[in-house]
């Protein structure tokens, strides 16, 4: 979408006859700025458009406040237009300097939770720092990464633990625009020396997973969207008293005020002490920041309601394209309503201790890369054609990995690749039978991957899109089976089913692997990934 210079052009984009935002906001159209002669709430009828636009303030309110502080920008743009004004812009993707992840159709968010010294509000929790290169004197405590399917219909927000120590790429220095070299270091140090820009390329590096949009939030507006809603309220097994963060709170409920909410998710000494537990009480304390913000109470509240939004909209930086995009933001909201019925997933990257310092974490694999390759293979679902009229009216079956049997043939020079793919697919609960090696006309590599199955057999196709749908990119199935060179049979600890169980009779389907073969589509995720992971709903009863 192109960039428009003006709100009023922004609008005359939107409102274009027949153009498919118009569609879009015909169906979720943005309230207006409410006017300042309202009547009482005791006045205003409980329905009709009034209804409507707390609905969509709900959506935008919602999605925001999953991703940290989001939600008030987002509501500022769509239903307080005075507000966008006072949202930060920041440009950093021009500073990126390291080839850059394919766009899945998915939409990746990279929250950051900033402690900048600028500004009275932030002086006091600001670090010294001893670099006097590092840019403009911030750190980050909060790394998030917030995920939203293709289909916009579900999303996971992926924390990584400050204390983790990874390979940093090369990056611009955010003060001195002077290349850095690559280096081992904590993840943090991106964001302190190379701002925002390094922090994507060093998560896109790491991950594989493309950074659509950054938004930053420092610490006076985390303190000031607390206090517009009036405090959060938390339960603690037992006390704290912690004198660096001159933090005093009793054992059980205590209500947060904006200063004390602050210092609680900032907690180190505190529980273990680790940086993974302090990622913990982050996502539980998100999440009752999100119930809140979707409560009746805010959204009926137009006083209130401004409060918050003002309260967000002042202390957000974002990129361009995101704050300017009127269609993505409409997406947003559009997903909202899913996202806040429990359908948001909290994440920490597995990890395990640094033998090299106690004190640091590593990230454990295969486990951390399979749940890279799960949001990274996320893409969208495409809509299959209708049958034609001459196509043969047997239904289409519908199966599961494990009744689809598989024979994966190696058609690249890479040795040992057939055994690689096998095992992604057999993780994903495929019945991989056999794996060997394909020879391709005059010895070369097979250019792109090849799905074949066997021509006598009337369901051979339906398990052939199967194994197709979990292909990346998709091999579209071909009928005939090529000629196997060096065909054995496979056996694998990590299966998810016994080779044969249940599947007697079934044809057997050949993935002939490509160059162009990127990955298997991971839906089961390790146990280390699913016991880090609390839905919303799940936290709703923490305090029990």
């Amino acid at each position: 979408m192109p960039v428009v210079d003006s709100t009023q052009d922004r609008r005359t984009a939107v409102t274009q006859p027949g153009s498919r935002m118009a569609r879009r906001a015909a169906a979720a159209a943005p309230p207006p700025p409410p006017p300042e002669d309202l009547p009482p709430r005791g006045h205003r009828s409980g329905g009709g458009q009034n209804g409507q636009t707390k609905m969509r303030v709900l959506a935008w309110v919602s999605i925001g406040l999953t991703t940290v502080m989001v939600g008030g920008t987002l509501t500022a743009y769509t239903a307080y237009r005075d507000a966008f004004g006072n949202i930060n812009q920041e440009d950093a993707k021009k500073d990126i300097i390291n080839p850059r992840p394919p766009d899945t159709g998915a939409l990746n968010v990279l929250l950051v939770g900033s402690d900048t010294r600028a500004g009275a509000g932030n002086a006091r929790y600001g670090q010294q720092l001893a670099r006097t290169a590092d840019a403009g004197g911030k750190r980050t405590d909060t790394i998030i990464l917030m995920h939203i399917s293709p289909n916009r219909d579900k999303a996971r927000l992926i924390s990584f633990p400050r204390d983790s120590m990874v390979q940093i790429p090369r990056c611009k220095n955010e003060t001195t625009k002077q290349e850095m070299p690559p280096r081992r270091d904590m993840i943090n140090s991106a964001y302190n020396t190379g701002g925002i820009a390094c922090t994507m390329s060093t998560i896109e590096t790491l991950t594989g997973i493309r950074i659509n949009h950054f938004v930053e939030v420092d610490f006076s507006g985390f303190k000031n969207i607390v206090d517009a809603l009036g405090g959060i309220e938390i339960c603690l097994k037992s006390g704290v008293n912690d004198k660096a963060s001159k933090l005093v709170l009793p054992p059980g409920k205590s209500l947060l005020n904006g200063e004390k909410a602050l210092g609680y998710v900032r907690l180190r000494k505190y529980g273990d002490g680790s940086d993974i537990q302090r990622i913990k009480r982050q996502q539980i304390f998100l999440s009752k920041v999100v119930a809140k913000a979707t409560s009746t109470d805010l959204l009926t509240d137009v006083g209130r309601l401004r409060e918050f939004i003002s309260a967000a909209g002042q202390s957000v930086t974002m990129d361009p394209e995101l704050a300017n995009d009127t269609e993505q933001l409409i997406q947003i909201a559009l997903s909202a309503r899913e996202m806040t019925a429990g359908g948001v997933k909290f994440t920490t990257v597995p990890w395990g201790p640094d033998p090299e310092d106690p004190n640091r974490v590593v990230w454990k694999q295969p486990d951390a890369n399979e749940l890279f390759t799960s949001i990274r293979t996320d893409t969208e679902v495409t809509v299959t054609a209708q049958p034609s009229a001459s196509a043969s009216a047997r239904p289409k079956v519908t199966l599961k990995p494990e009744q689809v049997k598989v024979q994966v043939l190696n058609g690249t020079k890479t040795v040992g690749k057939a055994r690689e793919v096998a095992d992604e697919l057999a993780k994903q609960g495929f019945n991989v039978v056999g794996v060997g090696n394909y020879e391709a006309t005059g010895g070369a590599s097979l250019a792109k991957s090849e799905i074949r199955y066997a021509k006598s057999i009337d369901t051979a196709p339906d398990y052939a899109d199967a194994l197709a749908g979990s292909v990346l990119p998709k091999p579209q199935p071909a009928a005939g089976k090529v000629k196997a060179v060096g065909a054995q049979p496979y056996t694998s600890t990590t299966a998810a089913v016994t080779a044969g169980a249940g599947t007697k009779g079934t044809p057997i389907v050949q993935l002939v692997v490509g160059e162009d073969f990127d990955s298997v589509k991971v839906t089961k995720l390790p146990d280390s990934v699913n016991k880090d992971t609390i839905t919303a709903s799940e936290q709703k009863n923490v305090c029990t």
